[in-house]
């Protein structure tokens, strides 16, 4: 018999999954799995329950929420040789989507845990200063599952779906504080994006890509890390990519109007968007950093942007700059579909 354990998050879809937890309960219970819940009760409890069944007899780790979700679980176990299981229950679910997970289909999903595909991903570490605290979400804390930093008081985290900053950033800065809760999936994003794009302050960055040389950029626009083909709910970022690669890709655009931001968003959700006006690009990448300016326009590892400039990890902020991002592959063991999208 299959053995689950069950991470709950009944913060998920804008706290609507505590009110159904039960008819999760009996979905897995029909299912004929032996399985044990666990309810998630703040930021960053996922990665130490996922942590403390690393050494575990469960045959999986499965996360019920959404990439927030997944992504602490996914934390948690890797590394070790616990596989993570998912049941989508987010706004976005892009990385359930990535692994041939069945999205708005519980019971398919549950079953897909007893005999669904074994994949093994990489993942990307990430190190950066903490992202501050803001109402009702604390400074991020570490977690020794997740390694040690470089640099005294800097934090480390795994991403596995996406990194992002900038205007995204905010997107998810103003999920966190509940905008647009009463709607759900794309939809959400959709609209939060347009407040972000029309609220966002231009900022300057450097950045530099694998061994190529650093150059300063204007932020207005997009830059993004992927692992998987979509976030926000499945807007194609980053076409026709898979989380099964050994590396990842960036999807650059900076220096756009607000009319081209706006304009992009359509052509974003189908993955039409590279090479818009001749500034939107993607390529293949393992290290990324972003940094900083100084009073002299140079690169400063000595203090980040104020305001900051938030990066999110799966969807979930968790640092500011400067950022330092690698890919390593087989990083976490995961239970999917057998026909994965693009594989």
């Amino acid at each position: 018999m299959v053995r689950i354990a069950c991470i709950v998050n009944p913060n998920a879809r804008d706290g609507k999954l505590g009110r159904g937890i039960q008819r999760i309960e009996g979905a897995v219970s029909d299912s004929g799995m032996d399985s044990e819940f666990f309810m998630t009760e703040g930021v960053g409890h996922a990665i130490e329950i996922a942590s403390s069944l690393r050494e575990s007899d469960f045959d999986l780790v499965v996360a019920v929420g959404g990439d927030g979700t997944v992504h602490e679980v996914a934390n948690g176990l890797r590394g070790s040789e616990r596989r993570l299981g998912i049941i989508p229950m987010g706004n976005g679910d892009d990385f359930a989507r990535a692994l041939g997970v069945p999205l708005n289909d519980l019971e398919g999903a549950v079953a897909l845990l007893a005999d669904g595909t074994d994949y093994s991903v990489g993942g990307v570490r990430v190190e950066g200063r903490r992202a501050p605290e803001h109402p009702g979400i604390p400074v991020p804390k570490h977690y020794p599952v997740t390694g040690e930093p470089s640099i005294e008081d800097n934090l480390v985290r795994w991403s596995f779906l996406e990194c992002d900053g900038g205007v995204t950033s905010s997107i998810n800065r103003m999920k966190d504080e509940g905008h647009f809760s009463w709607i759900s999936g794309q939809k959400k994003y959709t609209f939060l994006a347009i407040k972000a794009i029309l609220t966002w302050k231009s900022q300057m960055a450097w950045i530099k890509v694998d061994d190529q040389p650093g150059r300063n950029v204007d932020l207005t626009g997009l830059f993004a890390l992927m692992q998987c083909e979509t976030f926000g709910g499945g807007y194609q970022v980053a076409p026709g990519i898979h989380p099964f690669r050994e590396g990842a890709s960036i999807v650059l655009g900076f220096g756009l109007s607000k009319s081209q931001m706006l304009r992009v968003m359509g052509p974003l959700q189908k993955g039409k968007h590279v090479g818009r006006w001749g500034k939107i690009t993607m390529e293949p990448c393992r290290k990324f950093e972003i940094r900083a300016l100084d009073s002299n326009g140079n690169p400063t590892e000595d203090h980040g942007h104020d305001p900051p400039l938030y990066i999110s990890l799966d969807g979930e902020i968790s640092v500011t700059s400067p950022v330092k991002f690698e890919f390593h592959p087989d990083q976490l063991l995961v239970r999917g579909g057998a026909s994965p999208p693009n594989l």
